[in-house]
């Protein structure tokens, strides 16, 4: 199989200048379709442990098996801690993750400073664990440290450095491993001086259970992502991050090394250079909302609208 090198186009309004991932290439190349679009390959579709993963796990196994892939999906296996692993021991082949974070777990002094470092760092740590990344999307989902519009009024709170004055009376929530992750609380500290009181772990990546510990005001404050629909519909709070101890978080499709052909490797860029932020809150909305619709039911609408799905 030969890895194609895959330029970063323009149009992803994050990255400036031409940046361009270099692949390398394997003479045990992946089975490509026939001309029926059948292969003899199964490729193993993953995703987190939260529902927007798991939507975009969907759009990358609903558009593969309409390319003619056959496809076994194994959705919200866990957090990076597990996933990564799983790549490199073949258990999954593919699942969607975020630039910066993955950057600093792979490689914790990693510069993270803009989209542009991450984006020229990040293939090279990938290679040495023999997993590979495709075009990432427009579509970006960044940490966010929230609070509610009252304790923002209250404490005339805008950034994060502001939360810092009141760190005795703060009781933090977020994923159990944002206690020790770099962006985390040791980086809030590094760059803000901010620790809180207390830190309640909740296993739900920002969901739906952080975010009523919030409302109902068992924690001060939390760690929500940016697109969670959550945020506009509770009239949420995310306080600024000056600097920017938040990475640039741009959806990425990441592979074990060798396991998907030209086309498959299309197929997915073709999502990720229609995937923005606007589409990706829609898709949020249309599974986390009053809809209630399921992953894979909104991937398939969602990929036939844009015309990704029978071409």
């Amino acid at each position: 199989m030969k890895r194609m090198k895959l330029p970063f186009i323009a149009a992803l309004s994050v990255v400036a200048g031409s940046l361009v991932l270099s692949g390398c290439s394997n003479p045990t190349a992946a089975p490509a379709p026939d001309e029926s679009g059948a292969t003899d390959q199964t490729l193993v579709v993953s995703s987190a442990d939260f529902t927007e993963s798991e939507i975009i796990g969907n759009l990358y196994a609903e558009a593969l098996k309409d390319k003619g892939y056959t496809v076994e999906t194994k959705f919200r296996i866990g957090t990076r801690e597990a996933y990564i692993p799983a790549l490199e021991d073949g258990s999954i082949d593919l699942i969607p993750d975020y630039t910066g974070n993955l950057l600093l777990a792979l490689d914790e002094d990693a510069d993270v400073s803009s989209p542009e470092s991450i984006l020229s760092a990040l293939p090279s740590v990938l290679e040495a664990k023999k997993l590979t990344m495709l075009t990432p999307a427009a579509a970006e989902d960044k940490d966010a440290v929230v609070v509610t519009r009252a304790t923002a009024d209250k404490w005339s709170l805008t950034t994060i450095e502001d939360l810092a004055a009141h760190n005795d009376e703060v009781v933090m929530a977020g994923p159990p491993e944002f206690n020790k992750r770099p962006v985390g609380l040791p980086g809030l500290e590094k760059n803000y001086g901010f620790v809180p009181s207390k830190f309640e772990p909740i296993s739900d990546g920002g969901g739906p259970a952080t975010v009523k510990a919030l409302l109902d005001g068992k924690v001060t404050a939390a760690n929500i992502f940016t697109t969670s629909t959550a945020i506009p519909a509770n009239d949420l709070v995310v306080l600024e991050d000056p600097k920017n101890n938040f990475p640039a978080q741009q959806v990425v499709p990441v592979a074990a090394a060798d396991k998907l052909d030209e086309t498959a490797v299309e197929t997915l860029d073709a999502i990720s250079a229609k995937l923005s932020t606007e589409e990706l809150i829609k898709l949020n909305e249309q599974v986390s909302g009053s809809a209630k619709v399921e992953p894979k039911q909104a991937a398939i609408t969602w990929l036939t609208d844009q015309g990704l799905l029978g071409n």
